[in-house]
Protein backbone atom coordinates (compact mmCIF):
# COMPACT_ATOMS: atom_id res chain seq x y z
CA UNK A 1 0.00 0.00 0.00
CA UNK A 2 1.71 3.66 -0.99
CA UNK A 3 0.37 6.84 0.90
CA UNK A 4 1.61 10.10 -0.09
CA UNK A 5 3.63 11.65 2.49
CA UNK A 6 5.91 14.78 3.30
CA UNK A 7 9.89 13.96 4.09
CA UNK A 8 8.92 14.24 7.81
CA UNK A 9 6.70 11.71 7.73
CA UNK A 10 8.40 9.20 5.72
CA UNK A 11 11.42 9.75 8.25
CA UNK A 12 9.38 9.23 11.12
CA UNK A 13 7.88 5.92 9.87
CA UNK A 14 11.37 4.56 9.00
CA UNK A 15 12.76 5.35 12.01
CA UNK A 16 9.77 3.63 14.23
CA UNK A 17 10.52 0.60 11.14
CA UNK A 18 14.37 0.20 11.82
CA UNK A 19 13.64 0.55 15.93
CA UNK A 20 10.89 -1.86 15.50
CA UNK A 21 12.96 -4.37 13.62
CA UNK A 22 16.42 -4.51 15.79
CA UNK A 23 16.87 -4.15 19.25
CA UNK A 24 20.10 -2.61 18.83
CA UNK A 25 19.09 0.80 17.27
CA UNK A 26 18.08 3.73 19.25
CA UNK A 27 17.95 7.09 19.24
CA UNK A 28 19.91 10.72 20.71
CA UNK A 29 19.37 13.58 20.11
CA UNK A 30 18.59 16.74 21.80
CA UNK A 31 14.54 17.02 22.31
CA UNK A 32 13.97 14.13 20.36
CA UNK A 33 11.87 12.41 22.99
CA UNK A 34 9.19 14.04 24.54
CA UNK A 35 8.73 16.87 22.54
CA UNK A 36 9.23 14.47 19.29
CA UNK A 37 12.60 17.14 17.90
CA UNK A 38 12.53 20.06 16.61
CA UNK A 39 10.91 19.47 13.24
CA UNK A 40 8.36 16.59 15.32
CA UNK A 41 10.20 13.79 12.81
CA UNK A 42 10.49 11.90 16.10
CA UNK A 43 7.06 12.55 17.48
CA UNK A 44 5.97 9.60 19.48
CA UNK A 45 8.96 7.61 19.12
CA UNK A 46 9.38 8.13 22.86
CA UNK A 47 5.97 7.22 23.86
CA UNK A 48 6.47 4.02 21.75
CA UNK A 49 9.37 2.93 22.65
CA UNK A 50 10.67 4.34 26.19
CA UNK A 51 13.83 6.60 27.04
CA UNK A 52 15.87 3.79 26.93
CA UNK A 53 15.81 3.14 22.82
CA UNK A 54 14.99 7.53 22.04
CA UNK A 55 17.16 9.69 24.42
CA UNK A 56 17.03 13.05 24.79
CA UNK A 57 20.46 13.75 25.52
CA UNK A 58 22.17 17.32 27.29
CA UNK A 59 22.87 20.19 24.56
CA UNK A 60 26.38 18.97 23.57
CA UNK A 61 26.90 18.39 20.07
CA UNK A 62 30.44 16.59 20.62
CA UNK A 63 28.64 14.78 23.79
CA UNK A 64 25.89 13.29 21.65
CA UNK A 65 28.05 12.52 18.54
CA UNK A 66 30.60 10.97 20.87
CA UNK A 67 28.33 9.00 22.59
CA UNK A 68 27.26 8.00 19.44
CA UNK A 69 30.29 6.41 18.50
CA UNK A 70 31.08 4.72 21.98
CA UNK A 71 27.60 3.09 21.56
CA UNK A 72 28.25 1.75 17.48
CA UNK A 73 32.01 0.64 19.07
CA UNK A 74 30.43 -2.03 21.72
CA UNK A 75 27.73 -3.38 19.05
CA UNK A 76 24.56 -1.14 18.75
CA UNK A 77 23.39 0.97 15.83
CA UNK A 78 22.60 4.50 16.63
CA UNK A 79 20.93 7.36 15.18
CA UNK A 80 22.53 10.82 15.97
CA UNK A 81 20.19 13.77 15.43
CA UNK A 82 21.67 17.10 15.42
CA UNK A 83 19.40 19.84 15.37
CA UNK A 84 20.33 22.06 13.05
CA UNK A 85 23.67 21.03 10.56
CA UNK A 86 24.68 24.56 11.71
CA UNK A 87 25.24 23.39 15.18
CA UNK A 88 27.45 20.46 14.07
CA UNK A 89 30.73 22.42 14.38
CA UNK A 90 31.64 21.32 18.03
CA UNK A 91 31.15 17.58 17.13
CA UNK A 92 33.28 18.23 13.98
CA UNK A 93 36.26 16.91 16.21
CA UNK A 94 34.64 13.58 17.49
CA UNK A 95 33.63 12.98 13.29
CA UNK A 96 36.73 14.19 11.53
CA UNK A 97 39.04 12.60 13.97
CA UNK A 98 37.44 9.84 15.31
CA UNK A 99 34.25 8.50 13.18
CA UNK A 100 35.99 8.51 9.98
CA UNK A 101 38.93 7.14 10.56
CA UNK A 102 38.21 4.29 13.33
CA UNK A 103 38.11 1.44 10.89
CA UNK A 104 41.45 2.57 9.20
CA UNK A 105 43.16 3.07 12.27
CA UNK A 106 41.94 -0.34 13.67
CA UNK A 107 42.76 -2.27 10.42
CA UNK A 108 39.30 -3.15 9.74
CA UNK A 109 38.70 -4.70 13.61
CA UNK A 110 36.18 -1.77 14.41
CA UNK A 111 33.46 -0.44 12.50
CA UNK A 112 30.74 2.06 13.47
CA UNK A 113 27.46 2.11 12.03
CA UNK A 114 26.74 5.38 13.14
CA UNK A 115 24.20 7.15 11.16
CA UNK A 116 23.95 11.05 12.10
CA UNK A 117 20.58 12.60 11.01
CA UNK A 118 20.46 16.94 10.34
CA UNK A 119 18.44 18.89 9.07
CA UNK A 120 19.86 21.42 6.91
CA UNK A 121 19.59 24.47 4.01
CA UNK A 122 18.35 27.39 3.71
CA UNK A 123 14.83 29.36 2.22
CA UNK A 124 12.58 29.05 5.77
CA UNK A 125 13.71 32.28 7.37
CA UNK A 126 15.81 30.54 9.71
CA UNK A 127 18.09 32.60 11.88
CA UNK A 128 22.14 32.61 12.34
CA UNK A 129 23.62 29.02 12.04
CA UNK A 130 20.73 27.19 10.92
CA UNK A 131 20.51 27.22 7.37
CA UNK A 132 24.43 26.27 6.88
CA UNK A 133 24.85 23.59 3.40
CA UNK A 134 28.52 22.50 4.67
CA UNK A 135 27.90 19.52 2.76
CA UNK A 136 31.49 19.51 1.37
CA UNK A 137 33.13 19.12 5.00
CA UNK A 138 32.00 15.40 5.27
CA UNK A 139 32.18 14.97 1.13
CA UNK A 140 36.28 15.26 1.88
CA UNK A 141 36.82 13.51 4.70
CA UNK A 142 37.72 9.52 3.47
CA UNK A 143 35.50 6.99 5.56
CA UNK A 144 31.88 8.97 5.37
CA UNK A 145 29.29 8.46 3.22
CA UNK A 146 27.20 11.45 2.49
CA UNK A 147 23.35 11.11 1.70
CA UNK A 148 20.81 13.97 0.82
CA UNK A 149 17.01 13.13 -0.48
CA UNK A 150 15.01 14.91 -2.27
CA UNK A 151 11.73 13.45 -1.83
CA UNK A 152 9.86 11.21 0.69
CA UNK A 153 10.22 8.36 -1.29
CA UNK A 154 13.99 8.35 -1.63
CA UNK A 155 14.43 9.28 1.80
CA UNK A 156 12.46 6.57 3.76
CA UNK A 157 14.78 3.94 1.45
CA UNK A 158 18.03 5.70 1.72
CA UNK A 159 17.86 5.84 5.45
CA UNK A 160 16.62 1.93 5.46
CA UNK A 161 20.09 0.91 2.93
CA UNK A 162 22.20 3.29 5.73
CA UNK A 163 20.88 1.54 8.45
CA UNK A 164 21.37 -1.67 6.57
CA UNK A 165 24.78 -1.17 6.45
CA UNK A 166 28.33 -0.87 8.61
CA UNK A 167 29.85 2.58 7.42
CA UNK A 168 29.04 5.67 9.15
CA UNK A 169 26.70 8.02 6.93
CA UNK A 170 25.81 11.58 7.57
CA UNK A 171 22.29 12.13 6.29
CA UNK A 172 21.15 15.39 5.51
CA UNK A 173 17.59 16.74 5.55
CA UNK A 174 16.58 19.49 3.35
CA UNK A 175 14.46 21.69 5.54
CA UNK A 176 12.93 23.57 2.84
CA UNK A 177 10.69 20.36 1.42
CA UNK A 178 10.02 18.88 5.19
CA UNK A 179 6.68 19.13 4.93
CA UNK A 180 6.11 21.03 0.97
CA UNK A 181 6.95 18.19 -1.10
CA UNK A 182 4.96 14.79 -1.26
CA UNK A 183 5.25 11.82 -2.39
CA UNK A 184 3.89 8.21 -2.74
CA UNK A 185 5.47 6.06 -0.23
CA UNK A 186 5.27 2.15 0.27
CA UNK A 187 4.24 1.07 3.28
CA UNK A 188 6.58 -1.88 3.36
CA UNK A 189 10.12 -2.17 3.86
CA UNK A 190 11.74 -1.26 1.11
CA UNK A 191 15.50 0.25 0.44
CA UNK A 192 17.37 3.05 -2.13
CA UNK A 193 20.94 2.13 -2.70
CA UNK A 194 23.41 4.26 -1.55
CA UNK A 195 26.07 5.67 -4.39
CA UNK A 196 22.98 5.52 -7.30
CA UNK A 197 21.58 8.76 -8.73
CA UNK A 198 18.71 8.78 -10.02
CA UNK A 199 17.61 10.48 -13.76
CA UNK A 200 14.41 12.28 -12.80
CA UNK A 201 13.50 13.32 -15.78
CA UNK A 202 15.37 12.27 -19.40
CA UNK A 203 16.39 15.09 -22.07
CA UNK A 204 18.57 15.50 -24.90
CA UNK A 205 20.08 18.99 -25.08
CA UNK A 206 21.92 19.64 -20.92
CA UNK A 207 22.36 17.32 -18.03
CA UNK A 208 21.42 18.90 -14.75
CA UNK A 209 23.03 17.06 -11.87
CA UNK A 210 21.54 18.60 -8.44
CA UNK A 211 20.19 17.51 -5.23
CA UNK A 212 18.03 18.35 -1.97
CA UNK A 213 15.45 20.97 -2.55
CA UNK A 214 17.48 22.45 -5.02
CA UNK A 215 16.14 19.35 -7.61
CA UNK A 216 13.11 20.94 -7.57
CA UNK A 217 13.96 24.21 -8.57
CA UNK A 218 15.57 22.35 -11.48
CA UNK A 219 12.63 20.72 -12.52
CA UNK A 220 10.33 24.01 -12.34
CA UNK A 221 13.29 25.60 -14.86
CA UNK A 222 13.04 22.52 -16.97
CA UNK A 223 9.39 23.21 -17.65
CA UNK A 224 10.19 26.68 -18.72
CA UNK A 225 12.86 25.99 -20.33
CA UNK A 226 11.42 23.65 -22.34
CA UNK A 227 7.96 26.00 -22.97
CA UNK A 228 10.27 28.56 -24.49
CA UNK A 229 13.11 27.76 -25.81
CA UNK A 230 12.27 23.98 -26.15
CA UNK A 231 14.96 23.18 -24.26
CA UNK A 232 15.17 19.74 -22.70
CA UNK A 233 16.93 19.26 -19.74
CA UNK A 234 17.81 16.05 -18.15
CA UNK A 235 17.94 16.33 -14.55
CA UNK A 236 20.01 13.62 -12.62
CA UNK A 237 19.52 13.76 -9.10
CA UNK A 238 22.68 12.59 -6.90
CA UNK A 239 20.49 11.24 -3.97
CA UNK A 240 24.21 9.71 -2.53
CA UNK A 241 26.80 12.49 -2.79
CA UNK A 242 29.51 10.32 -1.37
CA UNK A 243 30.36 7.71 -3.18
CA UNK A 244 28.64 9.48 -6.33
CA UNK A 245 27.57 7.61 -8.79
CA UNK A 246 29.98 8.33 -11.56
CA UNK A 247 28.41 6.05 -13.99
CA UNK A 248 25.01 7.83 -14.61
CA UNK A 249 26.75 10.92 -14.70
CA UNK A 250 28.81 9.65 -17.63
CA UNK A 251 26.16 8.21 -19.54
CA UNK A 252 23.90 11.23 -19.23
CA UNK A 253 26.64 13.60 -20.12
CA UNK A 254 27.90 11.51 -22.98
CA UNK A 255 24.14 11.71 -24.39
CA UNK A 256 23.66 15.65 -24.02
CA UNK A 257 27.02 16.83 -24.34
CA UNK A 258 26.98 19.88 -21.62
CA UNK A 259 26.63 20.02 -18.15
CA UNK A 260 25.30 22.22 -15.35
CA UNK A 261 25.18 21.34 -11.43
CA UNK A 262 22.91 23.13 -9.51
CA UNK A 263 23.54 23.62 -5.69
CA UNK A 264 22.98 25.66 -2.83
CA UNK A 265 26.50 25.50 -0.99
CA UNK A 266 28.52 28.69 -2.10
CA UNK A 267 30.77 27.95 -4.74
CA UNK A 268 33.98 27.90 -3.85
CA UNK A 269 35.05 24.31 -2.90
CA UNK A 270 31.76 23.06 -3.31
CA UNK A 271 30.81 19.46 -4.07
CA UNK A 272 30.23 20.70 -7.54
CA UNK A 273 33.92 21.86 -8.23
CA UNK A 274 34.79 18.27 -7.99
CA UNK A 275 31.57 17.44 -10.16
CA UNK A 276 33.00 19.65 -12.62
CA UNK A 277 36.84 17.74 -12.32
CA UNK A 278 35.51 14.19 -12.53
CA UNK A 279 33.76 15.44 -15.81
CA UNK A 280 36.13 17.19 -17.08
CA UNK A 281 39.02 14.83 -16.90
CA UNK A 282 36.76 11.77 -17.98
CA UNK A 283 34.41 13.12 -20.48
CA UNK A 284 36.03 16.20 -22.07
CA UNK A 285 36.21 14.74 -25.68
CA UNK A 286 32.51 14.81 -25.19
CA UNK A 287 31.79 18.13 -24.19
CA UNK A 288 30.38 21.02 -26.64
CA UNK A 289 30.72 23.69 -23.74
CA UNK A 290 32.17 23.93 -19.95
CA UNK A 291 30.28 22.72 -17.05
CA UNK A 292 28.58 25.19 -15.54
CA UNK A 293 27.79 25.66 -11.60
CA UNK A 294 24.54 27.73 -10.47
CA UNK A 295 25.42 27.81 -6.63
CA UNK A 296 25.00 30.44 -3.78
CA UNK A 297 27.76 32.66 -2.96
CA UNK A 298 31.04 32.51 -1.20
CA UNK A 299 29.35 34.44 1.75
CA UNK A 300 27.51 32.74 4.99
CA UNK A 301 23.61 32.45 4.77
CA UNK A 302 22.71 35.73 5.02
CA UNK A 303 19.79 37.48 7.25
CA UNK A 304 16.17 35.97 5.72
CA UNK A 305 14.97 38.96 4.60
CA UNK A 306 17.54 38.79 1.41
CA UNK A 307 17.95 35.05 2.01
CA UNK A 308 15.86 34.33 -1.74
CA UNK A 309 18.57 36.50 -3.52
CA UNK A 310 21.29 34.11 -2.26
CA UNK A 311 19.92 30.88 -3.07
CA UNK A 312 19.78 29.76 -6.76
CA UNK A 313 16.13 30.13 -7.60
CA UNK A 314 14.29 28.97 -10.60
CA UNK A 315 14.66 32.22 -12.59
CA UNK A 316 18.45 32.66 -12.00
CA UNK A 317 18.37 28.72 -13.62
CA UNK A 318 16.84 29.36 -16.07
CA UNK A 319 18.80 32.98 -16.53
CA UNK A 320 21.94 31.25 -16.06
CA UNK A 321 21.28 28.33 -18.63
CA UNK A 322 19.77 30.88 -21.17
CA UNK A 323 22.90 32.79 -20.70
CA UNK A 324 25.25 29.57 -21.52
CA UNK A 325 23.85 28.73 -24.56
CA UNK A 326 23.80 32.02 -25.70
CA UNK A 327 27.43 32.77 -25.44
CA UNK A 328 28.25 29.12 -27.57
CA UNK A 329 26.35 30.85 -29.94
CA UNK A 330 28.42 34.10 -30.29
Amino acid sequence: MQRDLNLVQAINETLDLLLAEDDKVLLLGQDIGKNGGVFRVTENLFHKYGDQRVVDTPLSEAGIVGCGIGLALNGLKPIVEIEFLGFIYPALEQILSHLSRLRMRTQGKYEVPLIIRAPFGAGVRAPELHSESIESLFFQSPGLKVVIPSNPYDAKGLLIAAAEGNDPVIFLEPMKIYRSVRHPVPQHRYSVPLGKANVMKEGTDITVISWGSMVWNVVQAAELLEKSHGIRLEIVDLRTLYPFDIETIQESVRKTQRAVIVHEAPLTGGVGAELVAVIQERMFSNLKSPVKRITGFDVPIPQFSIEDYYLPSTDRIVHEIEQMLVSLER
